[in-house]
């Protein structure tokens, strides 16, 4: 089952590419994340060990892979073949590819010319978007971030009547999904006008924030008018990125009433380019976040034993700025906040389920995000709209102001500014197993066009 661990998740185990066995490593032979990346020849499919990458569909040209596996990783769209194969199938690729990278005389190891071949520095490399997402829809599963950006509206009833019995999400563009690295232009729109009865401006956005979140790809998807049931929803999960989706609050503010997002969010959204398997999630599992005895019970296409014993997963989360003044004196990204996604109300394999539950024909490569990830404290408030904003969480204080953080260079921050950089960070730790890293989800804001 993808969430019970097995000899892969071994914590002994070693490999012979060195930078792996670090303590401090994030990409250890347990872990081996895949992507898409180019080292001078064009996009190449891979999987993260060390501080290398790996080539995969070279392995698969020297034979080292079944024929179902190499078939796959020559299929277009980047990681689309690798997403859409059978669990089974994706199993007995990570128990391969781990005795390639861990056995001293697997076939990989004992052919010097194939090493030099597949095997490259992961920072002479660049990493790219890991499949051609043709879908992108985002859910809104945050107890914690709701109820806060709800009492800043509506003090008095911060959630609405359907909020705890269904996730909430909406369809997103896909089109302006990027990779990590890419630099992202503040956006211009309408704003809402000065007075009730003057005309909106149309201008560069001046509230500028990110959302931390979760992404998951779908891996085999289902036919058009048949759902998904929920116990069979993480079969259809191939792997999870992290995903930064940038809002621009005051256009968002303006147009999201009576729809919902548009312009504020389809200007770029940013995911991580390495893809942790679901497979190597499963020491870091954890049962869904439990009901509160006044919460309703989710209607039963929502309810399954054991996505309530183990549909969480306990994900670290950390949100990091570096300003211009911090790059120009040499120091380091300050961390803006620290969460866990085992906070979530709603689970991966709930919104997956609900998203089919129509009959919506779900399809591989697709992504679904989480939604803003925040937690009950102040420093686990997953984006600049929670964290300057004075109210408490399950409290609405009347009049709640907004505070500029400040930061450790005395620079104060409501809103994300021109040549900020903004850096997402994840790892998975639990004793007992190797800590594996979800990579960095980064990008630098640029001045709006014109």
């Amino acid at each position: 089952m993808l969430n019970t661990p097995d000899a892969t998740h071994d914590p002994d185990l070693t490999s012979w590419i060195e930078s792996a066995n670090d303590p401090a490593c994030g990409f250890p032979p347990q872990h081996l994340p895949v992507c898409m990346f180019d080292a001078g020849e064009g996009p190449r499919r891979g999987c993260g060990i060390g501080d290398r990458v790996v080539d995969l569909l070279a392995l698969g040209e020297a034979g080292l892979l079944d024929d179902a596996v190499h078939t796959a990783l020559r299929q277009p769209h980047g990681l689309a073949g690798l997403m859409a194969l059978e669990p089974a199938a994706r199993m007995r690729f990570r128990r391969r590819l781990q005795e390639l990278v861990t056995v001293p005389d697997s076939g990989l190891a004992r052919d010097q010319g194939l090493q030099e071949r597949a095997i490259h520095r992961q920072a002479t490399v660049k990493l790219l978007l890991p499949v051609t997402i043709g879908n992108y829809s985002d859910f809104y599963a945050s107890l914690y971030h709701a109820t806060n950006v709800g009492s800043m509206f509506r003090p008095d009833n911060p959630l609405l009547p359907n909020w705890k019995h269904i996730p909430i999400g909406y369809h997103g563009r896909a089109s302006s999904i990027v990779s990590s690295g890419t630099p992202v232009r503040r956006p211009s729109g309408q704003q809402a006008p000065p007075t009730d009865d003057g005309m909106p401006t149309f201008a560069p956005s001046k509230m500028l924030d990110y959302e931390l979140e979760v992404g998951a790809f779908v891996g085999r998807g289902n036919r058009l008018g048949e759902p998904i049931p929920l116990a069979e929803a993480e079969s259809h999960l191939f792997g999870l990125v992290l995903v930064n989706d940038w809002s621009a609050r005051d256009i968002q503010r303006w147009e999201y009433q009576p729809l919902g997002p548009f312009l504020a969010k389809s200007f770029a959204t940013t995911i991580s380019p390495w893809v942790v398997m679901m497979e190597a999630l499963a020491p870091f599992r954890l049962p869904a976040r439990p009901r509160d005895a006044a919460d309703p019970r989710p209607l039963p296409y929502l309810a399954d034993p054991g996505n309530e014993s183990s549909g969480g997963i306990d994900l670290t989360l950390e949100v990091l700025i570096r300003t211009p003044q911090m790059r120009t004196a040499n120091l380091p990204a300050e961390r803006l906040s620290l969460g866990t996604f085992g906070d979530m109300y709603w689970t991966l394999a709930q919104m997956l389920t609900h998203h089919a539950s129509n009959g919506c024909n779900l399809q591989t490569g697709d992504l679904l995000a989480s939604g803003t990830v925040s937690g009950p404290a102040r420093s686990s408030r997953g984006c600049l709209l929670e964290l300057t904003w004075d109210g408490e969480y399950g409290r609405p204080v009347p009049g709640s102001q907004r505070t500029p953080l400040k930061l450790s260079t005395g620079e104060p921050r409501t809103f994300l500014l021109d040549d900020d950089e903004l850096l997402l960070r994840g790892w998975c730790h639990r004793e007992g197993f190797r800590t594996i890293s979800f990579g960095e989800c980064s990008g630098v804001v640029l001045p709006a066009a014109g």
